[in-house]
């Protein structure tokens, strides 16, 4: 056990961590000749794309010193703040990080929140400056910001380049150096920690576990803490580049099981496994259950292709714990399922895998937060739906998720992001300068706000530069209104939304804009009205498609065109009484485009 180390690998998004993961993989010799390519561990087609890590992945490597062979766990870790709860897991089966900054940025607000995480479970932090070999790269401000930060030594950061691998073999001896080797007893009852699972078509479920006591034999009669239910181990291993298969696994390491699960339920990232023969007193604890913040209905084009939404929906929520769904139904759309995400990038990512992985064609409604409502009664429901809202005249109030929000910026984008936070309804809580002309400010805003498209706007008005991360701080009371959206009288349930009193005129009158332009014609009038219980606040009418039908009428008398027009407008009538209006997908996507 004394020659293991367990570490993973954090950073705020873009700083670099997976390429200098590669560089240690190749400086250890784990990966080499034809299996070595950019990001090597990222093995999602739309993380190679998009140049974000979403999954956390797990490698052992071999490394020697001064003669000793060392075995190294490294995980590494998402940096996206939709994310944070992979981080949160590789976290728990670890006992130090390589905290990585990008030599040209600094610290990022993303770094702070997954260094706070990682400093909570007790991990020993190897802090490393990537990217030294850029021309923009001030490593002597980042070290002054890490010092301050972190309250290390100077001689203790390292400075590295993923590109060019300078550093690689300091980081590799630091490893060994500094991070203490696992505690555990290998000769008590086996105890092992399940931080993550995949879906194998062949082989069923298998499930990546850390083992804290004990030790763990091919064959052995396992069981899994939350349900009870035995298995045999007929594959155990550990995590190469590939699944290498073991006889045996003792405390301290890191591995995987197959035992030929099948359903997706019995299997919960966080459980504990543990021998039937010689169980375990008590479950490891630590683990929280993750918390959506995001909802939005999604619902398959095709009403044939509930069960197989379902089943698609079952197997991603293996390899992503942080998906909720349940069933519902809309007026609209049919029957599908009420999901629940971390984020909006984490719904754009479900939604994108559905349709690679799975071939689903899925209609995805407008995303909305859980808000908490109080009847005149003193109960309380909570609604993370509008259409699930009860009358209005039994609402006593409506109190809804508000979020602590960390921005760090240059001091030349103060101003627009001030203003932009401002109009969100948020409110100031301070501000502080870093270091040299960085700033951090601090936020109370509501989730509902956040949740369409602040991310982008804070992106392009800072050019880039603003990071952001937040954390949910409490409920608040507030004077929240539904929003319906009325096509010729009839309610559409998929487009009503949950708005701020005072937005809610300016947001209705837009959508009935917005709407007008993506609704196609029909033979009748179309009336699109934007209300807030029965009052009408805006309207706006899609034309109706006409024949001339007095094209024929040449001279003679006026009364023989009045008679066609009005039996055309009888037509009109009995059309518009039996005709239904189709909403294109474009229009629920609209909303989230507004401005």
């Amino acid at each position: 056990m004394k020659n293991i180390r367990n570490f993973c690998i954090i950073a705020h998004i873009d700083h670099g961590k997976s390429t200098l993961a590669d560089r240690l993989l190749e400086r250890t010799n784990t990966v080499t000749g034809k299996d070595m390519e950019e990001q090597v561990l990222d093995d999602m087609e739309l993380e190679r794309e998009r140049g974000i890590t979403i999954k956390s992945h797990a490698i052992q490597m071999d490394y020697e010193l001064d003669g000793e062979k060392y075995a190294l766990n490294l995980i590494d870790t998402p940096g996206h703040v939709d994310f944070s709860y992979e981080v949160s897991r590789s976290i728990a089966a670890c006992e130090g990080a390589l905290l990585i900054v990008d030599a040209s940025q600094g610290i990022q607000a993303q770094t702070i929140s997954n260094l706070y995480m990682a400093i909570d479970n007790d991990l020993e932090i190897i802090p490393v400056i990537n990217k030294c070999d850029l021309d923009s790269a001030n490593p002597e401000e980042v070290e002054d910001q890490i010092v301050d930060l972190l309250g290390c030594d100077r001689d203790e950061i390292i400075r590295a380049s993923g590109k060019t691998g300078l550093g690689v073999d300091e980081i590799l001896k630091a490893i060994v150096e500094r991070i203490p080797a696992p505690k555990g007893d290998p000769n008590a009852p086996l105890q092992a920690l399940v931080f993550d699972s995949v879906f194998n078509p062949f082989r069923g479920i298998i499930a990546y576990f850390k083992i804290e006591n004990g030790s763990i034999h091919t064959g052995e009669l396992v069981k899994f803490f939350s349900n009870d239910k035995e298995y045999h181990a007929d594959e155990i291993g550990v995590l190469r580049l590939d699944m290498e298969p073991r006889k045996e696994l003792s405390a301290g390491n890191v591995g995987y099981i197959i035992s030929g699960i099948k359903s997706s339920k019995e299997v919960k990232v966080g459980d504990t496994i543990t021998s039937v023969e010689n169980p375990c007193a008590k479950a490891i604890d630590g683990f929280e259950e993750v918390k959506p913040m995001v909802f939005a209905g999604v619902y398959p084009i095709d009403a044939e292709d509930f069960e197989n939404l379902r089943a698609s929906l079952e197997k991603l929520q293996l390899n992503d714990a942080s998906l909720t769904f349940q069933p519902e139904s809309s007026a609209a759309l049919g029957f599908g399922f009420r999901c629940g995400f971390l984020g909006l990038l984490h719904m754009e990512i479900i939604q994108e895998r559905l349709g690679r992985e799975f071939d689903m064609d899925v209609i995805t409604t407008v995303p909305n937060v859980s808000y908490k409502v109080y009847d005149k009664k003193g109960g309380v429901t909570e609604v993370h739906n509008p259409s699930g809202l009860p009358e209005p005249n039994y609402i006593d109030h409506i109190e809804e998720p508000y979020i602590r929000a960390t921005i760090i910026t240059q001091s030349d984008y103060i101003g627009p992001i001030m203003t932009l936070c401002l109009s969100k309804r948020g409110e100031l809580v301070k501000q502080e300068y870093i270091s040299g002309n960085r700033m951090e400010m601090t936020f109370d805003m509501p989730l509902g706000e956040i949740v369409i498209d602040f991310y982008d706007k804070l992106k392009s008005i800072s050019k880039g530069y603003a990071s952001f991360d937040y954390h949910i701080s409490d409920f608040r009371e507030s004077k929240l209104v539904k929003l319906d959206i009325l096509l010729n009288g009839e309610s559409v349930d998929a487009l009503s939304t949950l708005t701020h009193a005072d937005n809610a005129v300016k947001f209705g009158r837009r959508m009935c804009e917005k709407l007008k332009e993506l609704i196609p014609r029909q033979q009748f009038d179309i009336a699109i009205q934007a209300a807030i219980g029965a009052k009408i606040i805006a309207r706006e009418t899609v034309r109706q498609v006409r024949k001339d039908v007095t094209a024929k009428c040449y001279g003679g008398d006026i009364t023989r065109k009045r008679k066609l027009l009005e039996k055309q407008k009888q037509g009109k009538k009995r059309m518009k009484q039996i005709g239904t209006v189709e909403v294109p997908q474009k229009a629920f996507l609209a909303v989230l485009k507004l401005d």
